[in-house]
């Protein structure tokens, strides 16, 4: 198959002794924070990949020209990350010159008749999995952009945006490109993310002392949870670990390449899920995965076995398996996509931006139900007890005080130590809630992933419009059928969908 593509050979890092390769123009923004300079450790060096799917040809002179004007200007996409060696070796951003023809990457395919050979949408797969071989070139901002006019299933083109994890959480960097994007209908506006509402709401009339008691009660709660959690986690980094099942990977997982694939599901059938069980999005998403998960080990443990079904009677599952997830979260207060785009479009560096997380260990009950809902049950249940803890706060703390006393070494150990003693990670993130263009590009979906993270799975749900993409990032050698597993995922929705309708038809008769 012959391509026409633009590629760079890669250089090595860049240690500053002074500013001679800096633009005369250019200007210092800082050092990194302590959670960008983690993800610089070799064992948890991670990238961030957002595919987006387009519903027209890309126009590629187009795009070069908007992104001088947007993305550009935010200074992390236009700053290099160097060692400085006058300040104990910390890493800082420097603003530089950007050359995007060094970071625009085009591919189109000459000849049509090759991808008989390989499907279209085989071939964007692989052609991301290529992408996970490689790391970002620290000698130029850490950033690159694929255009693929290739046609796919369901979508014209493919635009496949990489950069650092050092530049900012998964929420940051998805609000970041959402505000480079404007509505399809409406050229001048940003797109409307729907707010993160919390639909537990305890009234607290008819007694003057209730307020007080709830009050109270929920401050015990969380003072005895917050315990819980933060002495599971110490457990966690020095013994505690996931059962050794066989979507657990093995040590130096984070070396291997990932495939990462994609689901296109019902927004709508998750909402009418959340609805009716008055809970989260992120909540119905977490039931969906636990009853794929089940259902997925239930046949990867019953190799060779004539497959009855996924019922209680026909269990190939071991007893009490341990399957946890660390769930990383945005402590930072949300920027919101307005901000982020004026930000751009003034040249401002006022909006809080980078990595401020912490993380959560979320166990997963894998066990095979005979009635659907008890997985979304199973996973309110989850949630509703991870609300009442500072798990999260204390996680950011524990990294940073281990950073600041015993160095970056002994940081990354403790977090690459806790991740590869759970299983997976797991995100659900809102998108825009109209059809949105970037640079004038329709897009048709949008799925963000990574890898260089040391879990075999990683699991992300992105909302956009109508739809909910599930996002797999995973290691072959572990998961070496993803597909199979996005089908899970399908058919649990659609069997809690049904045992949803099932229910309220039958509360009507």
């Amino acid at each position: 198959m012959e391509f026409r593509r633009r590629r760079k050979l890669s250089l090595k890092p860049i240690e500053t002794k002074g500013k001679d390769h800096i633009d005369d123009a250019a200007e210092e923004e800082g050092l990194l924070s302590p959670s960008a300079r983690l993800f610089h450790e070799p064992n948890f060096n991670v990238h961030v990949v957002a595919i987006m799917g387009i519903k027209s040809r890309i126009n590629f002179q187009k795009i070069k020209e908007n992104l001088v004007h947007t993305l550009l200007k935010h200074p992390r996409f236009s700053s290099l990350q160097v060692v400085d060696e006058k300040n104990n070796g910390e890493m800082k951003w420097v603003r530089t010159k950007v050359d995007l023809d060094k970071h625009i990457v085009v591919t189109q395919v000459d000849d049509e008749q090759s991808l008989l050979q390989e499907t279209p949408d085989k071939f964007v797969e692989n052609y991301i999995q290529n992408l996970s071989k490689t790391h970002l070139d620290k000698s130029k901002p850490m950033w690159d952009l694929h255009l693929l006019n290739v046609k796919t299933s369901d979508a014209e083109a493919v635009s496949i945006l990489r950069c650092h994890h050092s530049f900012g959480d998964g929420t940051s960097l998805v609000s970041l490109l959402l505000a480079c994007t404007r509505q399809t209908a409406d050229p001048d506006k940003v797109p409307t993310i729907p707010r993160l509402i919390n639909p537990s709401n305890h009234s607290t009339k008819g007694s003057l002392w209730r307020p007080y008691v709830q009050k109270f009660w929920s401050f015990i709660k969380l003072f005895w949870y917050t315990i819980v959690d933060v002495l599971k986690l110490m457990a966690t980094i020095m013994f505690f670990k996931d059962t050794t099942t066989p979507i657990k990977s093995s040590p130096g997982s984070e070396f291997n390449p990932r495939r990462i694939v994609y689901r296109t599901v019902s927004l709508d059938d998750m909402k009418l899920v959340k609805n009716a069980l008055n809970m989260t999005i992120t909540g119905v998403a977490l039931g969906v995965t636990q009853a794929g998960l089940s259902i997925y080990l239930n046949r990867r443990y019953g190799e060779g076995k004539k497959d009855r079904g996924a019922t209680e009677k026909n269990n190939n599952l071991p007893m009490n398996i341990r399957l946890r997830s660390a769930i990383l979260m945005n402590l930072r207060p949300s920027v919101g996509i307005q901000a982020l785009a004026d930000m751009m479009d003034k040249d401002t560096s006022e909006a809080k931006w980078g990595n401020l997380v912490g993380f959560v260990l979320v166990p997963f009950k894998i066990a095979l139900q005979d009635e659907p809902l008890d997985y979304i049950r199973g996973a309110k249940a989850t949630i509703d007890r991870k609300k009442n803890s500072l798990e999260a706060i204390y996680t950011s703390f524990i990294t940073e005080l281990a950073l600041k006393f015993f160095g970056i070494k002994t940081s990354s150990w403790i977090l690459h130590k806790t991740f590869t003693n759970t299983t997976m990670c797991f995100s659900c993130m809102p998108g825009a809630q109209e059809e949105i263009s970037f640079y004038g590009h329709p897009l048709a979906y949008l799925a963000p992933g990574s890898y260089g993270q040391p879990q075999g799975l990683m699991i992300n749900y992105q909302s956009y419009i109508n739809k909910m993409a599930i996002v797999l990032s995973v290691d072959e050698s572990v998961i070496p059928d993803p597909h199979q597993l996005l089908d899970d995922f399908e058919q649990s929705l659609k069997l809690i969908k049904d045992a949803v309708v099932e229910n309220v038809v039958s509360q009507h008769i």
